[in-house]
């Protein structure tokens, strides 16, 4: 069997049934690991917002929002999981990433615009994770304040010191090559995410079994002295946005699918862990999202454990956020080596014979470790981290930042690239019945995101007006 250049034979020592027929070690993926893989990649810091989300939609359309968001994803998943292999969904090549599947079914214009799509929302959730995580940190610190001086009010820290400390520590681990394939790191993130959601729908049901009776409505936070018409709408697209977020993952499922074994067909067992993975997430998100609602009502918090709607037990919301902040340092990581890879692959090629870009220097560690040390990596992994942070600083707001991620990543990844794909692979006819409600479903998603993304920016911009940049405070 030859694979990648290389030829597998019982006679040259190698043993084919250890191999995958493109070369790989044999996969050993099943249901239950992609299900798991699945409700981790879904549930992350998006879970944070959508008490919020849900206090701007309103009991009805907060609901039948989530609902519909997950009905979508599960629907394009499904469509994602059968062009994994190409021609033939069932016995055609495996295509290991996102951007494989993409060139194998499209090809062309197509190939470079999801990678924009793919590399500009990675840098996003850079930027993202790096506000979030400042943030966290100035809560535990505001926490404290606010339990030893027994006050609901003041106690603000500035977020720059925390946003520079979290930079700090990226700049140390971008130098790790390969940090994003540490196995641990997944681990630890589920658990993290798990924790802190769970804390924070815990003390929403704690904050309801006291007595808590806040306002709410069917439709939301209404319009009055404190909100114009104008405001009240803008801020419902945003919740889209942030609820999008919350559902954009599509990127990792083909990487999940590459992980199960060939029998039954890997495509199958995808659909099966989607539909399993989306609705235990989408159940998970139901309860955050109305029951944070119940809890505070129309005033509940942009970020359910940062914005303080809980003040006690305080060691309880220290946790949760020492938990967020934990679990997005790795993940900052996670979604940055694809980025750094991308860059130092081009580089080489670009100048081959640059000593610069090309040296590696190995290093002893205690432990009888080394490490490949380059400069180039030094300087241009040091510099990307600076740009996150100096971006983070001018703009801190958590739900505009979040809204903005999820309506420029859902439309072009979750929607648009699946069911083109679908469409190419199947060869569906063009305006055939199919065709028709599939391209209709693909418009209704991309004017919802660019609504989301339009209220975002707005939202961005607004909150300029009233923040100094780089002297923002939490």
């Amino acid at each position: 069997m030859q694979a990648n250049g290389t030829i597998f034979s019982v006679e040259r020592g190698y043993d084919d049934s250890k191999f995958d027929e493109d070369g790989r070690v044999k996969r050993t993926g099943t249901l239950t690991t992609a299900s798991a893989h699945i409700i981790t990649a879904v549930i992350g810091s998006g879970v944070l917002s959508l008490a919020w989300a849900t206090a701007q939609l309103g009991w009805i359309a907060g609901p039948v929002a989530m609902m519909a968001f997950s009905c979508i994803t599960w629907f394009t998943s499904i469509l994602l999981a059968d062009c994994y292999r190409s021609p033939d969904s069932v016995t055609g090549r495996r295509n290991r990433t996102y951007m494989e599947v993409v060139r194998a079914n499209l090809g062309g214009l197509k190939v470079q615009l999801c990678g924009i799509a793919q590399y500009g929302n990675l840098v996003g959730i850079t930027i993202g994770y790096t506000v979030t995580t400042a943030i966290s940190m100035v809560a535990i610190k505001r926490s404290d304040c606010f339990h030893e001086n027994h006050v609901r009010d003041g106690c603000h820290t500035s977020n720059n010191f925390f946003i520079i400390l979290f930079g700090l520590i990226q700049v140390i681990l971008s130098q790790i090559p390969n940090f994003h394939k540490l196995s641990l790191l997944s681990i630890i993130a589920a658990v993290m995410s798990f924790c802190y959601s769970s804390i924070g729908l815990g003390l929403s049901v704690a904050q309801i079994a006291g007595g808590a009776h806040p306002q709410t409505s069917l439709t939301g936070k209404p319009a009055g002295k404190s909100m114009t018409a104008m405001d009240k709408m803008w801020d419902t697209f945003s919740a889209l946005g942030d609820i999008a977020f919350a559902y954009a993952f599509s990127t990792v499922l083909v990487e999940i699918q590459d992980t199960l074994k060939s029998t039954p067909p890997e495509n199958q067992v995808m659909k099966r862990a989607a539909f399993i993975g989306i609705s235990v997430s989408t159940v998970f998100y139901m309860l955050c999202g109305v029951l944070g609602y119940s809890a505070f009502g129309n005033d509940s918090p942009g970020n359910l454990l940062t914005g303080f709607g809980f003040y006690e037990p305080f060691w309880l919301v220290d946790l949760a956020n020492v938990c967020i902040a934990v679990h997005l340092v790795g993940a900052y990581q996670v979604f940055a080596q694809p980025i750094f890879a991308f860059v130092e692959s081009w580089s080489k090629k670009k100048w081959p014979e640059s000593t610069f870009i090309n040296r590696e220097n190995s290093i002893d560690l205690p432990g009888g470790c080394v490490m490949n040390f380059s400069p180039f990596r030094l300087v241009w992994r040091t510099s990307y981290v600076i740009f996150t942070i100096v971006v983070a600083m001018i703009f801190p707001n958590f739900n505009d930042v979040l809204g903005l991620l999820g309506a420029a990543s859902f439309w072009p990844l979750t929607v648009f690239f699946p069911i083109e794909m679908y469409i190419a692979q199947a060869k569906i006819r063009k305006f055939s019945f199919t065709w028709i409600w599939m391209q209709i479903l693909s418009f209704v998603c991309l004017s919802i995101s660019l609504l989301a993304a339009a209220a975002s920016i707005r939202g961005l911009i607004k909150h300029l007006d009233t923040l100094k940049p780089f002297k923002s405070e939490s």
